[in-house]
This record gives structure tokens, sequence and C-alpha cells, in this order.
């Protein structure tokens, strides 16, 4: 199961930072009475437990105050980033003041929030005396539980965490191990969405995997308005493939409609367990499949560069020099396998369908703490962390707490002293070792105290 997301939201300066980094107990987000500091998604994997106990890890998310008017013109940048939380969260944490009482935008955010199906908390930040703790009675018309707390004073934290506890093992984020009984589960049925702009050939894909006419196909772009879900056998295995109507860029869109079907596109991404990106072999990208491709990361989803058409280009390009454009276009991706398809006649359609499977497998995989160790160390000792302020950069040990996507967490001294081109390469050096190399791979840093460390690696050791 996966590890759960909450996403903290509310207008600007209602101290969602403030409570962000009193939960996690460090200061990872900027805090500033200045409206909008908060611009991007900021995430942070935290353990409910404490100490010793069985983890029971929520990747908690601070956002950007919903309504912001940005003084740089990136407020529809953050308005994106807020609705990728609220799309991908299992729980919403609803922030408001209670100094300020309810004002007309947490009453728009409100309705916004009663629009999902998350379960929402409500918590009534800045109740920092008796006086405004009797003040956040009148938040009660929302018609959630209010949680009156103060990041300020420290108050509540106990009873926040239990709440969000509650409300995931509720809705069934958590589940008890007892570690008796343990069977091999059926494998699930792989979900894969087919997505690309418009006219790139994805519902005539379709309906070659079907070998009939499931969904309708036509030259006339924006054709398919909906997603849709079709159930299809192959050697046996079952499979659902996802059609999606074509991706418009926001700035493109004139009608409700396409912002519909451009949003059904996006949560079809979300839910798959596999992407097909669709290119056509004779057309330029265009910044709608940058736009995809920026989603899809965001998402970190295993993914394949579907170049669709091939037939078109047939004696006049290679494969490497399409496989190239795409390569330097996207150079941070360079683990995404490339496919030249020609869908209309089924080439190479299953080769494929097959891949598709290999990233399946290895986005659910899982690798032994001790087999991750010997890894970590041996790329430690390859290539050393600079020192950071002449102190020496340790990474103590390291485990994997989740699958799809993996997801590695190091304990080290000083998280913050592992730069991003560091990073990067830590995270190449186990991707060629690792049995998931071809898909997006999860990796953290989490400060841990030496002592902690050192009862931890004896643990790992013949694990």
């Amino acid at each position: 199961m996966s590890i759960p997301k909450i996403a903290i939201v509310g207008r600007p300066n209602v101290g969602k930072s403030s409570i962000f980094n009193w939960l996690i107990g460090q200061r990872v987000s900027i805090v500033d009475p200045t409206a909008g500091v908060t611009r991007d998604r900021i995430s942070f994997l935290l353990d409910l437990n404490d100490e010793g106990e069985e983890p029971q890890l929520i990747e908690l998310i601070d956002t950007g105050g919903i309504g912001i008017v940005d003084e740089d013109n990136l407020s529809e940048h953050i308005e994106e980033q807020i609705q990728t939380a609220l799309r991908t969260a299992d729980l919403i944490l609803f922030v408001v003041s209670a100094k300020d009482g309810i004002v007309p935008l947490d009453t728009h955010v409100a309705e916004k929030l009663r629009k999902l199906s998350c379960p929402v908390i409500l918590a009534v930040n800045k109740a920092d005396n008796e006086q405004d703790e009797r003040s956040t009675g009148e938040f009660q018309r929302f018609g959630w539980d209010v949680l009156a707390v103060s990041a300020l004073q420290k108050k509540g934290r106990v009873h926040l965490t239990e709440t969000i506890r509650e409300t995931l093992l509720q809705h069934h984020h958590f589940t008890v191990c007892s570690g008796e009984n343990e069977t091999e589960q059926e494998e699930p049925v792989m979900k894969i969405a087919v997505v690309g702009r418009r006219n790139a050939g994805k519902s005539t894909f379709i309906n070659t995997l079907l070998q009939e006419e499931r969904v309708i196909a036509s030259d006339v772009p924006g054709t398919t308005r909906d997603a849709v879900d079709v159930r299809f056998e192959m050697d046996g295995k079952t499979f659902i493939a996802i059609d999606t109507p074509g991706f418009l860029r926001r700035k493109g869109m004139k009608t409700d409609l396409q912002f519909y079907s451009t949003n059904r596109a996006e949560k079809s991404i979300q839910r798959a367990d596999v992407v097909l990106l669709f290119f056509e072999a004779n057309s330029q990208l265009q910044a709608t499949e940058r736009q995809l491709v920026g989603f899809i990361r965001q998402s970190m989803k295993p993914c394949i560069f579907t170049v669709n058409k091939w037939d078109t280009m047939a004696g006049q390009m290679p494969t490497e020099r399409w496989g190239d454009y795409l390569r330097e276009t996207f150079n941070d991706l360079n683990y995404v396998p490339i496919a030249f398809i020609t869908g209309k006649t089924g080439k190479n359609v299953k080769m494929l369908l097959n891949h598709a499977q290999m990233l399946f497998h290895q986005s659910r995989q899982r690798i032994s703490t001790a087999q991750l160790n010997k890894l970590v160390t041996a790329a430690l000792e390859n290539n050393p962390p600079p020192l950071h302020h002449f102190h020496k950069v340790k990474i103590y040990y390291a485990s994997q707490v989740d699958i799809s996507p993996p997801t590695i967490v190091c304990h080290c001294n000083m998280p913050d002293a592992f730069s991003a081109p560091y990073q990067r390469y830590l995270l190449n050096f186990l991707r060629d070792e690792l049995p998931f190399g071809e898909v997006p791979v999860r990796l953290l840093f989490r400060k841990r105290e030496s002592a902690d460390a050192k009862d931890e690696i004896e643990k790992t050791r013949g694990t």
C-alpha cells in the first residue's frame, strides 16, 4: 500500500508552513508574515509512530495560499501546484486562522474542498490563548469537526496527529500487519494510460489492442472527450487501457469541455500504473507534450515514450535520430524507454505491452535493507559527498519504505548537505544496480543521530 499523502491547504497567511514545520519538527518551509511566500509544493516523509515502533509513514505536503495574487505573475503556476496536491491527496488538512475568523476566501476554499472525494480535517491555527480557542466555534458552520491548534505555542500536536492517523485508518490508507498468515496476493490488473496531444493515434491504438472499434477513432482532433477504461486480455493476462482525451495546454483551452477533458487526462495518469506518452513520428514536439512530461514526472509514474505512426517515416529517418531528439529534449528522463510503433497496423504493439509489463513489475520491486546498504556504501566510496561547512557528510543507513514508486530513505547527519548534483549521482548509481532501473525512484534524506544509526546498522546486518 502506498504512503498516504496529506496536503495542507488554505488561503494565504493562515500558518500552513508553520504547521508543516511544527509537525515534522524541522524548519523546512519558509515562514514569513508576507502572504504568498510558499509557491511550490514542499513535501516531507513523517513517521506518526514513536521510535522503535513499526513505522507509520505519511507524506506531508505544504502548498501555496489558494487565491494568492503573486507579485511575479506566478499565480497560475502556484494554482497548478495546489491543484496537483489536491488531486493526489488521500487526506486534506484545511487550515484557517482563529485570529481572523471566517473570511470570504475561507468560504471559497471550503466550497472547493467539499467537491473532492477525499476526507478533510479542519485545523484552526493561531488559537494561541483561551479567547482565540473560544472563537474557533464559528468554523463549525463549514461542516467539519474543528481542531484548535497553535503552531506558535506548540499546542494540539498530539490531537492533530492522532486525528490524522484515525482518519487514514478509517479510510483504509493504513493496514494493521500481524505478521501471521501472510499469503501471496494475486497480482493486480495493470492499468495503462495512453496520453498525448490531439490526433496522435491513441484511440486507433486502443482499437488495435482490442481488435475491434471499441472507441471512436477519427482524423478530427478532439474526438475523444472523456477517459475511457477498456479491459482486454493478451496472452492470458488481463489489462485495463485508459484512452484519454487529447491534451491541451491550459492557455489553449477555450471551453469548459476542453478544460474537463484535459483534467480527466491528468487524472488518468494519476491512477495508471504505466503511462504510454504518444508522439507523432512525422511531427515535431510541441509545448503540449512538454507539459504532459512535466505532469508525468510530478506523478512519478513509469512511462514509455511511444513514437506512433512510424510507418510514415520508414526509410526517411533512423529510429536513433528520433530517440536522440527525445533524449536531448527530456535529458533528466534518460531512464525512460522509447518505443516505435504503428498503432494502425499493430506493428511492435505487442512488444510495447510486454515492456509496459516489465515497468509495472519494476515499480513494485522491493530490495532488502542489507543489499541496499551495500550499494549505498559502494556509491559513497566511489564518490564521497563533499564537506559541508568543513564537516563530513555521512549516510548511516538506507531503507526502502515504499513501492510504486520505489522510495528509498537515506538516514544521515546533514540532509541539507546533499546537493542536487550529488543526489542525481547517487540515484543514477543505485538505478544502475537495482532491479528498477527504468522507472522513477524517489530518494529522500532524513536526519538521524549517529547513536541511533549504529543500532540500526546492527539490525540491518544479515537482513
